[in-house]
């Protein structure tokens, strides 16, 4: 068994692509304005590959608001997050 391999750790978030059990690195917040007050958030985490694909599936349908960096999210102050 490889420990460096992505999502070798059990601990660490993995990204919210189908499939993939990849170590997140970033953070897509998002918030569908017909279902969530305006400064509510949302997230799916996204790694390296899957960030670009999962951001472009959100802003189509104009619900991505931000993307960030994992460890910026987890430093930044709260804001309503609903998080998934």
């Amino acid at each position: 068994m490889n420990l460096n391999a992505p999502g070798s750790d059990p601990a660490s978030p993995v990204c919210s692509a189908k499939a993939c059990r990849a170590d997140a690195v970033w953070v897509l917040a998002w918030n569908n304005p017909k279902l969530h007050t305006p400064e509510r958030r949302k997230t799916w985490l996204a790694c390296e590959e899957h960030r670009e694909h999962l951001s472009q599936f959100l802003g189509v349908r104009g619900f991505l608001k931000d993307v960030v960096k994992l460890d910026e999210w987890d430093a930044s102050p709260s804001v309503e997050r609903g998080e998934d």
